[in-house]
């Protein structure tokens, strides 16, 4: 624990202190983000029954939670952006006047926190001290969310040392929403879902949240931190917070490369930044390497262009469809120091989900807490159960991950699980181009979808829809203005992994062959390989894929390549949003009209 008598930084303590007016806790505590915090922790959650400590030779240091079935996601429609002006949050968020916002919320959080302990989470994301980093600091009266937070941030007293005594942070204010009265009142997942919400003050750089106790509404220093809040730091300040993957990619000639890249939910996200090359590639000497799965803040740099970092510290990711046939990489980083929620529970005290092994258990606990079977008719995890597995696990970690100035980006892959009309892979022509496709980008909605109907196209801009901390027009328009001061753009390609034939199948084998797109990304950065100029951008003939250990026609890879004018012509865009895009962006649309005509 920090003895609160050592911070400096008055801002910090005041706001602690005006907190704790507020919510009336029993007890403050400052979090150290140590081994010995988090053991201590753990185990008066075992104590209460909140959570299980699993099988310590098959899954060592690692914890089961099970959370209330009304909070096991993010609440979009709960999520707030209450900025200054409507027209500041834009169409696609959610706004409230700021003041009737706060009056709402200080009604909420009055005496929330009695009968609990409120704990104060000094972190970094990104590396302690870097100069693309964030300090923040969240109070929250979960023990979940702390040992949570000490996997996907960097939570240390040295975060304190960097802010020093006039240091700014981002206050980050959390409740489950759940006074205790009385002992038995402290249930194993408290929450308030009636009454949640996740709201942010963009010019304030606040974040409050109430009544959920879910990874994505409750560790503020993820999406709500290091999107909603940081793109508004962008926009400001001249830099870029993306909900994207940033991996590295080696030749055989030992050149390197760094590739980020923009996936909506279900298509293949954290697959593509855990990437194994196949068999054949590995021997030529094509290695992939893991900088982060999810979150990308970029800036520009003295030399002209685009360096990255990864703010996090760790993987939350969904756990069924993962196995050792889908993501190795993600299986082994999750096999020690990880946290579970929802998964399904072996009666050895391991881990399960749908997807995970061929075989089903003959038996398990499901993520209800009831007996389950193979014959039962409801899954046994929950489609959005998790895994906090901390980022030194991943056995692809690029050796330059932590790298305080980030690694140069070279080329920014976006894409969409699109079943018809758009080919495998097309170059952009140039940044502004490349933005226009990001602006465009739509995913076809998978069955695992309750709020939308199966087969739907989903507009999803650089899949920043729910996460864009201000009016989606204007965050495409900084987009388009950061290309301007660059002496190197990289180049945008936009790729689709779900194209299916006239039978209903998929055409492209997908997963580690993936990279054979991803070599060909990197050997256009070299002037390596040919592309050929279409309506839509470059694309690569069937010559310039490396298909050694792959069987596949020329016949099939030129159906994969093209295209439909209709389909990649469209505007999924609500008019509204249209209207406000930036006239470079219209312009590009015209061009690409004209073009196909």
């Amino acid at each position: 624990m920090i003895d609160p008598k050592n911070v400096k930084n008055k801002a910090l303590v005041d706001w602690v202190a005006k907190v704790a007016e507020l919510t009336t806790p029993d007890n403050i505590y400052w979090c150290d983000g140590s081994q010995e915090e988090a053991d201590k922790l753990f185990n008066e959650m075992i104590a209460k029954d909140a959570c299980v400590k699993l099988n310590q030779e098959k899954r060592p240091g690692c914890y089961y939670f099970r959370s209330d079935p009304r909070d096991v996601a993010r609440v979009e429609s709960r999520t707030f952006i209450c900025s200054k002006t409507k027209n500041d949050a834009g169409p696609t968020n959610n706004w409230m006047d700021p003041k009737e916002m706060k009056e709402k919320l200080n009604g909420l959080f009055k005496g929330c926190m009695k009968g609990r302990t409120m704990y104060v989470i000094p972190f970094s994301m990104g590396p302690i001290g870097g100069p693309i980093s964030q300090v923040g600091v969240e109070l929250t009266d979960s023990a979940y969310v702390v040992v949570s937070m000490r996997i996907m941030a960097r939570v240390s007293p040295k975060v304190l040392d960097v802010l020093g005594e006039n240091g700014k942070f981002i206050p980050c204010l959390h409740s489950v929403g759940v006074p205790i009265n009385k002992p038995e009142d402290d249930v194993k997942w408290p929450c308030n879902p009636e009454n949640t919400y996740v709201v942010h003050f963009p010019e304030e750089r606040l974040i409050m949240s109430f009544g959920s106790g879910y990874g994505g509404n409750a560790l503020l220093g993820k999406k709500c931190l290091s999107l909603r809040i940081a793109s508004v730091m962008g926009r400001d300040e001249g830099w870029l917070a993306e909900h994207m993957l940033i991996l590295g990619v080696k030749d055989p000639k030992g050149n390197k490369a760094y590739v980020t890249g923009a996936f909506p939910s279900a298509c293949g996200k954290t697959n593509f930044a855990m990437l194994i090359p196949p068999a054949a590639m590995q021997k030529k000497g094509w290695k992939v390497t893991t900088v982060g799965d999810d979150i990308a803040w970029i800036k520009p740099a003295a030399d002209g262009k685009l360096y990255a970092i990864n703010p996090e510290n760790g993987f939350f990711g969904v756990a069924p469809g993962t196995s050792m046939d889908t993501n190795p990489n993600a299986m082994l980083s999750c096999a020690k120091n990880t946290i579970f929620t929802n998964v399904a529970l072996t009666d050895d005290g391991d881990v399960w989900w749908e997807g995970m092994t061929k075989e089903k258990p003959a038996h398990l606990i499901d993520w209800h807490g009831k007996d389950w079977t193979p014959a039962s008719e409801t899954p046994a995890a929950h489609p959005n159960s998790r895994f906090a597995a901390p980022i030194e696990n991943c056995p692809s970690l690029d050796e330059n991950w932590e790298k305080l100035d980030g690694v140069p980006i070279s080329a920014i892959v976006i894409g969409g699980r699109r079943p018809k009309g758009i080919p495998l892979v097309y170059e952009s022509f140039n940044w502004t181009h490349g933005v226009y496709l990001g602006a465009m980008m739509g995913s076809e909605v998978t069955a695992a979808a309750t709020d939308v109907k199966a087969g739907t196209l989903r507009s999803d801009p650089m899949a920043m829809l729910p996460f864009a901390g201000y009016n989606m027009a204007q965050y495409l328009g900084h987009l388009v203005k950061m290309g301007k001061n660059l002496s190197m753009t990289p180049r945008f390609y936009h790729v689709n992994w779900f194209r299916k034939s006239a039978e209903g199948k998929f055409m492209w084998p997908g997963f580690g062959d993936n990279a054979r797109v991803l070599a060909w990304i990197m050997q256009r950065q070299n002037g390596e390989a040919k592309g050929r100029e279409t309506a839509i951008g470059f694309v690569p003939n069937y010559e310039d894929i490396d298909f050694d250990g792959l069987e596949y026609s020329k016949d099939t890879f030129e159906e994969l390549m093209s295209y439909d004018a209709e389909t990649v012509s469209a505007q999924p865009l609500k008019e509204e949003l249209y209207e406000q895009l930036p006239n470079a962006l219209k312009i590009e649309r015209e061009a690409l009209l004209e073009r196909l005509s």
